[in-house]
């Protein structure tokens, strides 16, 4: 199956107001979704080293000792889908020659 290029009708013509709003409005909404998954992965770092610092049992151990790649991996994870849609949105608003 082919993979979805949502900006791609955009990059054949000038864009209008509207649509560099439009493309304001998605660069703002990519960084917070960024910004959400840097959360989730500091939460789960910072969770899974108290919960080994503190832990009684071994099995909350071991919940411990998984939080933290789990969190590292959420964090990678989040930077490569921002970077992956940063890219296409830059290919949308790349100056277009307009007439004087």
């Amino acid at each position: 199956m082919k993979e979805s290029r949502p900006y791609e009708r955009f990059k054949k013509s000038a864009l209008i107001l509207r649509d560099e709003l439009a493309i304001d409005r998605t660069i703002l909404a990519n960084e917070r979704t960024f910004l959400s998954y840097i959360r989730l992965a500091i939460t789960l770092i910072i969770a899974g080293v108290s919960i080994v610092h503190f832990a009684m049992e071994k099995w909350f151990e071991t919940i411990g000792f998984l939080c933290v790649p789990v969190g590292v991996v959420a964090g990678v994870y989040g930077w490569h889908r921002y970077q992956k849609m940063a890219k296409e949105i830059q290919s949308v608003r790349k100056p277009v020659a307009r007439k004087k």
